[in-house]
């Protein structure tokens, strides 16, 4: 038996003006997807357990089979884990991205861009070098590490971690909510200190950031393996650190898949034939394309729609066509939770999921919000004990 996870992120959306009152979900041309969903078992999962904040770390745990509520430490330890970055005991990861404010100064300015004008890493990466020999390098605990384009790691030390910190694609166009409690005097002042820094290497590189904003913050999470909780091995594919991290964490084997990206260009045939070719010798295989969140998050339905096209023509179709050679294989399908274009965050509500079983073939559906609408949630956490279930 092959099982095959497919994460289209932040899929999931309401009613939009500009689709006719409809969810991309539903104007988006996905034959193979309706012709699957029409012979598979189709529901609603929640994926945010409640009470938890509504992001992919949440939601991506949930997926491979972790409780959310029991594993989960933030969002900022699992990057971390993706980026090969250890943290000690009493250290704690927070998640630094430059952002693009429209004044300086503490408690104030709109939140332009959380991107920074969706930066590149050839023009972050020397505004974090500069962040660090200022400001980290290990004085007073703090140091800080490259990651990609706008994201990256802040590490300090314990007794910065009690704090309330708003993410900043949750301001976007919105006055800016720094961080408050115990650490938020600390962190104040880190983020202050960074406007100057970032100023003037932002000036060298042609970079809009104006500052680093802090948030996601935990310590290091420890994982069940995978193989060992569910009794299969694999592989995944993703270009966003979040889910890279939790497979690390997991003993997933992390595939770097050239062409797969974190925008709207990514390369989904690269991605699928990664896919098809690590199930030759591992039985499990999660593939994770981040191109629906960002449009949720940039707020373009038709982009959102474009995507999952892509979805349905270069990954769905041709893997179920390629799978049979294979044997008997499982699908599920389901999204980490759901980015509304109309509010251009992600919200908490339950998801559309698709469980398909080529040897039990079930009583159909349509994978839409309006074709799942009013049945009762199940727990997302438990549907990948279902999928590789061996009953």
């Amino acid at each position: 038996m092959k099982y095959v996870v497919l994460v289209p992120d932040g899929c999931a959306d309401e009613a939009c003006d500009e689709l006719g009152g409809k969810t991309p979900l539903e104007v988006a041309r996905m034959p193979a997807l309706a012709a699957l969903a029409a012979r598979s078992e189709v529901g609603r999962a929640a994926v945010i357990p409640e009470g938890m904040p509504p992001g992919s770390d949440v939601g991506n745990l949930a997926i491979l089979g972790y409780d959310p509520k029991e594993f989960h430490t933030g969002r900022a330890p699992i990057e971390a884990a993706a980026m090969g970055i250890e943290l000690k005991p009493g250290e704690v990861a927070y998640r630094c991205n430059l952002v693009t404010l429209g004044e300086a100064g503490e408690s104030s300015g709109t939140m332009i861009d959380f991107a920074a004008g969706h930066i590149s890493s050839e023009q972050s990466h020397p505004i974090i070098a500069a962040l660090n020999a200022q400001l980290g390098d290990g004085r007073d605990g703090v140091r800080f590490y490259p990651g990609v384009e706008y994201r990256h790691i802040l590490v300090v030390p314990g007794e910065w971690a009690v704090s309330d910190c708003v993410p900043p694609h949750d301001l976007t166009g919105k006055p800016s909510i720094w961080p408050t409690g115990p650490a938020a005097e600390k962190l104040h002042a880190l983020m202050n200190a960074s406007q100057a820094v970032v100023a003037e290497a932002a000036s060298r590189v042609g970079s809009v950031a104006t500052q680093i904003w802090l948030w996601g913050q935990g310590t290091s999470p420890t994982l069940p393996s995978f193989a060992d909780r569910y009794g299969v091995t694999g592989r995944l594919t993703s270009a966003v650190d979040l889910v890279r991290g939790l497979g690390v964490l997991a003993g997933i084997e992390v595939l770097d898949v050239p062409g797969a990206s974190a925008g709207f260009e990514n390369d989904y045939v690269a991605q699928r034939d990664a896919c098809l070719t690590s199930l030759e010798t591992q039985d499990f295989f999660m593939l994770h394309v981040e191109a629906t969140d960002e449009a949720g998050h940039q707020q373009l339905p038709l982009t959102k729609v474009e995507a999952l096209e892509r979805w349905d023509s270069e990954i769905i179709g041709p893997l179920v066509e390629a799978l049979p050679r294979f044997g008997a294989y499982r699908i599920l399908l389901m999204p980490d939770h759901a980015t509304p274009c109309r509010l251009g965050t992600h919200t908490s509500d339950a998801v559309p999921y698709m469980l398909y079983d080529s040897e039990n073939e079930g009583s159909g559906g349509v994978y839409s919000e309006s074709g799942t609408e009013g049945l009762a949630p199940v727990v997302a956490h438990e549907l990948m004990g279902r999928l590789v279930s061996q009953a």
